[in-house]
């Protein structure tokens, strides 16, 4: 899988693809990550990549102009045509590559589920689009495919959203993980109907006084997945009941 990265501080990422897991999957080249700074196509002697607001306002607007250059870039290095001439502001290609699916990071996209994840996942180029100051020129919008947002909070840019993203998808790609049941029965999965993980334990068996629960040593296999089921109900009810209720309107709810 390849992510391409529209990110004015690519320098951001360089730890992050190094490290553990994604690391991991880099390393492998199960994950192949590119990042680009739009300030390659930025306007004038500066490179400017944002301006004034048309209209008044506080803060600065990230330019259209710019954002598509460099997504277009990228699309012309995936087609074998790096060489390809850019001008100030504009790509010139001599013919139109195929595009990466393009995803906006902003808070107001769609919440990231992990439903969506594993559709990401499983895309082969996927463009992620990480904005700064006040925002995009509203503009930008006509040339992504989805918005998707890590929730209702503001961040000072999309970089640690698209690393959230990149995260949850290489954890899928096959081989990545040392265990591939790692990623079947987790919270939000398939496999336990969008409900919570049930809680899990290890050595020791006491810890001041907290005892791991009896069904899970006796070696009962019918009865640990009882005990897991409920407990992975119990919490949902608790901890999200939003979930729960979305789970029981949808006839999810086991009888």
């Amino acid at each position: 899988m390849r992510f391409e990265v529209v990110t004015l501080f690519p320098e951001l990422f360089d730890g992050f693809l190094a490290t553990s897991i994604v690391g991991r999957a880099v390393a492998s080249q199960a994950l192949r990550v590119r990042c680009k700074s739009p300030r390659e196509f930025g306007i004038g002697r500066h490179r400017n990549v944002d301006d004034t607001p048309y209209g008044g306002g506080s803060g600065m607007v990230m330019r259209v102009d710019c954002i598509v250059s460099c997504l277009e870039a990228f699309d012309v290095e995936a087609a074998g045509g790096a060489d390809a001439e850019a001008g100030e502001g504009e790509l010139v290609a001599a013919e139109a590559p195929p595009r990466a699916h393009r995803i906006l990071m902003t808070p107001q996209g769609a919440p990231l589920g992990q439903a969506r994840v594993q559709e990401i996942a499983a895309r082969p180029r996927v463009a992620l689009i990480c904005g700064r100051y006040e925002g995009f020129d509203e503009r930008v919008r006509a040339h992504v495919d989805e918005e998707v947002s890590l929730g209702d909070f503001i961040l000072t840019g999309g970089e640690i959203a698209a690393m959230a993203v990149i995260d949850a998808c290489s954890r899928l790609l096959p081989g990545v993980l040392g265990n591939a049941e790692s990623s079947v029965s987790e919270s939000h999965s398939p496999t336990l109907d969008g409900l919570l993980e049930y809680p899990q334990y290890t050595r020791p068996v006491e810890f001041r006084g907290a005892r791991v629960p009896e069904v899970l040593q006796n070696g009962n296999h019918a009865a640990i997945a009882a005990y897991r089921r409920a407990e992975a109900e119990r919490r949902t009810q608790e901890r999200r009941p939003d979930l729960w209720a979305r789970r029981s309107a949808g006839g999810g709810q086991k009888k």
